[in-house]
């Protein structure tokens, strides 16, 4: 915004994460589940809750629309810059806000299972698959598929992201047991067995500006649970470009639609070169800002980046002049990423200062031939306990290649861990 403005731009930061310590001034932070953690456990707790409720209450804070007040007291315009696009987000509503961002409910549509289940299928390879509405059809349907579709099948909710709400199962006990009784619409679909988990970053302007960011291997654990990404992938440039072009259809596609602004696309790669398209995250997505530090470093001097194509795919409908995509990996950049997620309540014993100085670290190494680093980001404090489906911190780890890069990310799974005092999962 800075440099599009030519002036300085500030911002406050509006977060549901209950950390120790913060990397910045101008942040909020806002929490309903809290009290009742702290209830039980005393004032040092941190628990997630789903993006839907946290911007419900942001949208009804009477602190933030006081503060709206106050800035808009000064200036004629002020944007919400979101991670994702919501319909419980209503603050633009208000004179003067905007969402500098995908139209949210055009967002929530092209986000649903359904619909690109529905869309897409005529357009991409997709595995398999097929609706079903409620449990007792989901139940019927897959007693039919067990003797077909015998490497598992793969189950998913209208609206699911990071693995949450869905499931690879292998026999109808599993199904029950986490949707025994549920009225969703379900897509259900053949799990086909794959070495690689690729993602695609993009930006769409228009149907025909589609900017392509780059690929990255996604690290899927139980079958759809998202832990991280790897960047370059490993797949070879004939595939890589496959998917680029798949990319650009998804996202002429949603040009269409009308959306505005970055998306991403997941894909399943089979040992024998076969492609098959998954689904797309109209929102942004993990790889987000370690690609927007790649492009930083990557592009030629005076290139847009991501967040300045952003801007001008909503606010123009068109990229700006001397937007160029990155080719290859021209400063050797490796990164990787890893999200460490609680499964069961914890308590930590430990502190690790954040590093906030992630586009730094990126840019040492690309000035650097060798600049081997990893930051270990947004870990909660010592003496909380730490709730089930929560972040206790998040890894990044850089060198100018994959083994060194790889060795970054399980140092910091050991560091993190030494900072776990107990498992209160009999507990809780």
């Amino acid at each position: 915004m800075s440099r599009i403005l030519q002036r300085r731009v500030g911002f406050v930061a509006i977060v549901p994460d209950v950390l120790e310590q913060y990397s910045y001034e101008n942040l909020l932070v806002i929490n309903p589940l809290w009290d009742d953690y702290a209830c039980r456990y005393g004032n040092h707790v941190s628990c997630r809750i789903s993006g839907r409720e946290f911007m419900r209450c942001v949208s009804g804070s009477r602190y933030v629309k006081e503060l709206i007040r106050l800035i808009l007291g000064s200036q004629e315009q002020l944007y919400i810059y979101l991670y994702e696009s919501l319909p419980e987000m209503t603050l633009d509503e208000l004179p003067g806000v905007s969402i500098l961002g995908p139209d949210k409910r055009t967002a929530a549509r092209l986000n649903s299972k359904i619909y690109q289940f529905r869309r897409f299928r005529s357009l991409l390879p997709m595995p398999e698959g097929r609706l079903c509405n409620g449990w007792q059809e989901l139940q019927r349907a897959t007693n039919r598929l067990w003797d077909r579709w015998t490497d598992g099948i793969f189950i998913t909710e209208e609206y699911s992201a990071a693995g949450g709400n869905s499931q690879v199962a292998n026999s109808p006990e599993e199904i029950d047991e986490r949707f025994k009784a549920s009225h969703q619409t379900f897509v259900i679909s053949r799990y086909m067995p794959h070495a690689y988990d690729p993602t695609v970053l993009a930006v769409v302007a228009g149907e025909g500006d589609v900017f392509v960011a780059g690929v990255a291997d996604q690290r899927i654990e139980g079958g759809t649970r998202f832990t991280g990404s790897t960047f370059p992938s490993v797949l070879g440039e004939a595939i890589r470009h496959r998917l680029g072009d798949y990319t650009r259809r998804v996202g002429r596609e949603l040009a269409r639609e009308g959306y505005r602004g970055i998306f991403g696309c997941d894909f399943i790669v089979t040992d024998d070169g076969d492609i098959f398209f998954l689904e797309v995250n109209a929102r942004k997505q993990g790889t987000t800002m370690e690609f927007c530090c790649t492009l930083e470093q990557s592009l030629p001097p005076g290139s847009p980046t991501l967040p300045e194509l952003e801007y001008y795919a909503v606010v123009t409908g068109r990229f700006p002049p001397g937007t160029t995509e990155m080719i290859e990996n021209p400063k050797g950049i490796h990164w990787g990423t890893y999200n460490y997620k609680i499964h069961h309540n914890i308590r930590t014993s430990g502190y690790l200062p954040n590093n906030p100085n992630e586009r730094e670290a990126f840019q040492n190494l690309a000035d650097f031939h060798r600049q081997k680093d990893f930051l270990i980001l947004e870990h909660v404090g010592s003496d909380f306990i730490v709730a089930e489906g929560s972040f206790l911190a998040r890894i990044v780890s850089l060198d100018k290649d994959s083994p060194s890069m790889e060795q970054g990310l399980t140092q910091g799974l050991k560091t993190i861990r030494t900072t776990i005092e107990e498992d209160l999962s009999e507990e809780a």
